[in-house]
C-alpha cells in the first residue's frame, strides 16, 4: 500500500466568513483554528499550510463565559526591565476588539514559522463590513 502526499501546487485555499456575534470566545477560536490549519480537509498534512482563509466579522459582539469578563487579562513584556504590561479583557474589547479573537486563535495554532504563516490567513473586523467580497467567501455556521 502506498502513502500519497499532497503537493503544494495541489492545495486549494477557500475563503470562509464567520460571524462572531453571540459566540463563545474559546469554542469559536478553536473552530476557526481548525479551518485555518486545514484539519477539515481529507488530505491534511501537519507540516504544510493547507488551510483556508477566514474572515471574522462582528468581533466586538463575542461572548465570554463565567466571570472572566472582569478577571481575564492579557500580559505582554517589552523585554526591558520594568517593561511588563497587563491589559484587561474589557479594556481590550473596547479599544481593539479584533485582538481578542486574534490572540485566542494564535494560542491554538503551532508556535513556529508555520503557525505565523497560517495566522496571516485570518482577517478580523469589528463591524459587519469587510473588504473581501471579491473572494466570494462561503458562510460557515457554528452552533
Amino acid at each position: 500500500m502506498k502513502t500519497t502526499t499532497i503537493k503544494k501546487s495541489e492545495i486549494q485555499h477557500d475563503w470562509w466568513i464567520a460571524d462572531a456575534q453571540g459566540q463563545t470566545l474559546g469554542r469559536f477560536a478553536s473552530r476557526i483554528a481548525q479551518l485555518l490549519r486545514g484539519k477539515h480537509k481529507p488530505h491534511f498534512t501537519p507540516h504544510m499550510d493547507m488551510g483556508d482563509c477566514v474572515v471574522v466579522i462582528n468581533a466586538e459582539k463575542i461572548r465570554i463565559s463565567g466571570s472572566k469578563e472582569n478577571s481575564k487579562a492579557y500580559f505582554s513584556h517589552s523585554g526591558y526591565p520594568g517593561g511588563a504590561k497587563t491589559t484587561s479583557y474589557k479594556q481590550l474589547l473596547n479599544t481593539y476588539p479584533e485582538r481578542v479573537i486574534e490572540n485566542a486563535v494564535k494560542g491554538m495554532l503551532p508556535h513556529n514559522r508555520l503557525g505565523r504563516q497560517i495566522l496571516s490567513h485570518l482577517k478580523v473586523y469589528s463591524g459587519s463590513e469587510h473588504p473581501h467580497h471579491a473572494q466570494q467567501p462561503k458562510v460557515v455556521e457554528f452552533k
